[in-house]
């Protein structure tokens, strides 16, 4: 599957929203043909470099996304909306004449379903009544806070925890092994000398 790429200093998760604010002429033309074609575009994270200034060095394993909604910005510039789809690989990179990156990818599985383990309800519990308070973004994506996967994807999203833990936790396969490090991170983002509840 070949797809055009859009590196950035974000991890974007299967299922997550991701808001973006366009503005180079490349990139404006990616997501205007996304649109018509309804196809997707690969988000990969930053390991080096600015894109703006030049290519950028990604990491190997992004997220699809798929447009969901646009509007032009009071300054101009374009906004969109797009969310998660299927997580991949990158095999190889291209640099187009107009300065898109396009890749030839392999789709990784998604998530197998697993029920939410009776330990970690109380981190579902959580999240429920975080996500209420995130706004607009969240408002529209589905609930499945019985889903270990969808779970631990919405909390390692959210968390205020560096860029390389999150590429860490798409990259793992088993959504249990992810739930028990969001886990471990809430502790640590609780601070010491806190319980958790």
């Amino acid at each position: 599957m070949r797809v055009p790429l859009f590196p950035l200093n974000t991890v974007l998760f299967p299922g997550g929203p991701l808001p973006l604010r366009i503005f180079e002429a490349r990139y404006v033309d990616m997501i205007s043909e996304r649109m018509r074609s309804e196809g997707p575009f690969g988000v990969l994270l930053i390991r080096e470099g600015k894109e703006a200034q030049g290519p950028a060095s990604t990491v190997d394993v992004g997220t699809l996304a798929r447009i969901t909604d646009f509007y032009q910005g009071s300054d101009g510039l374009l906004g969109v909306t797009a969310i998660g789809d299927q997580r991949f690989r990158l095999k190889s990179a291209q640099l187009e004449a107009d300065g898109l990156n396009v890749g030839d990818i392999e789709l990784l599985p998604d998530d197998p379903e697993i029920a939410v383990p009776d330990a970690y309800r109380g981190v579902a519990d959580i999240l429920e009544g975080v996500l209420d308070d995130l706004g607009r973004l969240y408002e529209s994506l589905p609930r499945r806070y019985e889903d270990a996967g969808w779970l631990s994807y919405r909390f390692v999203e959210i968390l205020p925890i560096d860029l390389e833990q999150k590429q860490i936790c798409l990259e793992m396969s088993d959504p249990l092994e992810r739930l028990k490090l969001v886990v471990e991170l809430l502790e640590s983002v609780k601070g010491p000398g806190r319980e958790a509840s």
